[in-house]
């Protein structure tokens, strides 16, 4: 094992900042009082709540009352679209969504389905992007919720959201992007894009873990999610958990300020990288297009090799990284992303995902690409099918 750690995984969580940690930290015993009660130190909460509730607002372009904290982005998927779905059912019980979207969304969707409401996956490209095209073509008189995402959590494609949020109001069907990934790392207006709904979580951009939002367009009609008392404005039962609250707000703030200098110094990164790779390990594919994803995002395709066995070896070398989501690492199926954009399951298996951050450095991926090609190779060693294919080229 390498005593050097270097971790290239910030699409499936991020460090939280110091900054956010001190902000956090009254909260916990000092300004321990509970938000929703009446006296001094639960005002100090309450107060606390409502400047990180501007603070979000704020980073995507809201007002402070469209913004409704919750437990991360899976809570704020599935509230944004069994919502719709249940409190529009008597005007129609059509979703549409893609096929590569979050499994937040895609297993929201499918449990509906059992409950009668017919929801169109529409397909993927071989980089990943669907057409506004595509999505205006598959609007029926029924449909009542667009669901897709902002970007993809393994690929790093961007969609055209501002063009789907166009063809939504043109139909006047409600619009959910699930940007968990693109909040703090891409400029976001929603005002502009268009969107009715719009989910993230704090993790994802050095904030704590258990603590997300949903912003709910001023006049959208979503039922509640969770019953059980009067926060959220009425719209979502549960004590406030202030301190995560408080650290999400600190986090976008900052994410925000710092957003394109971080942003520069990521896309240099992963151009670095997918130049390197792609000239010095063949039988190699960069999957996702190459310009429209996200700064930090990297993800390849080796052929002859499992993914599980390089991810090993990788963090043998001291290189912490993905084959895909964080949320399906205990599954042995390929990811259904890869099979989406049209890779066969041998090539499928055979991924690697690289997502930078604010601490990583030049060295630390020069650092990489140093050790990556010779893991591949000593994996490839071990596929028959490999040798038969060097051999003919010999």
């Amino acid at each position: 094992m390498s005593e050097r750690f270097i971790y290239f995984d910030h699409a499936a969580t991020t460090p939280v900042r110091p900054e956010v940690l001190e902000a956090m930290l009254p909260y916990f015993d000092k300004k321990y009082g509970n938000a929703s009660s009446i006296y001094s130190i639960a005002r100090e909460s309450r107060a606390a709540v409502d400047e990180a509730r501007e603070m979000v607002a704020n980073a995507i372009g809201a007002k402070s009352d469209e913004i409704y904290f919750t437990s991360g982005g899976t809570e704020a998927d599935n509230w944004a679209i069994k919502g719709i779905a249940r409190g529009s059912a008597d005007k129609g019980k059509h979703i549409i969504t893609t096929s590569i979207e979050h499994h937040a969304v895609l297993h929201t969707c499918q449990y509906l389905e059992k409950e009668g409401f017919d929801v169109t996956y529409l397909p993927v490209d071989e980089k990943g992007l669907i057409s506004p095209a595509q999505v205006e073509e598959a609007i029926r008189e029924d449909t009542i919720l667009i669901s897709v995402m902002f970007a993809n959590n393994e690929i790093g494609t961007i969609q055209p959201i501002e063009e789907i949020g166009e063809i939504a109001k043109r139909h006047g069907i409600v619009f959910h992007t699930d940007a968990v990934q693109a909040v703090g790392n891409i400029h976001i207006d929603v005002k502009k894009l268009g969107v009715d709904l719009l989910s993230m979580s704090a993790h994802k951009f050095y904030g704590p873990k258990g603590v997300g939002a949903l912003y709910i367009r001023k006049g959208t009609k979503l039922a509640s999610y969770i019953h059980g008392g009067a926060q959220e404005r009425g719209k979502r039962a549960s004590t406030e958990n202030v301190p995560g609250i408080v650290g999400m707000g600190r986090a976008i703030e900052i994410a925000t300020q710092n957003m394109d200098s971080y942003n520069k110094k990521l896309l240099e990164l992963r151009e670095m990288t997918i130049d390197k790779v792609l000239a010095t390990i063949p039988y190699t594919r960069l999957n996702g297009d190459r310009d429209k994803r996200l700064p930090g995002n990297v993800n390849f395709s080796f052929e002859f090799i499992e993914g599980e066995s390089l991810l090993l070896l990788l963090d043998m070398a001291g290189i912490g990284a993905s084959s895909g989501s964080a949320c399906t690492s205990g599954s042995l199926d390929p990811s259904h992303v890869l099979l989406a954009i049209g890779l066969p399951h041998g090539i499928a298996h055979g991924s690697l995902r690289l997502t930078f951050g604010k601490d990583n450095t030049r060295e630390d991926v020069e650092y990489l690409l140093e050790v990556l090609p010779g893991i591949v190779e000593r994996l490839r060693r071990m596929s028959p099918l490999y040798e038969r294919v060097k051999n003919r080229e010999e």
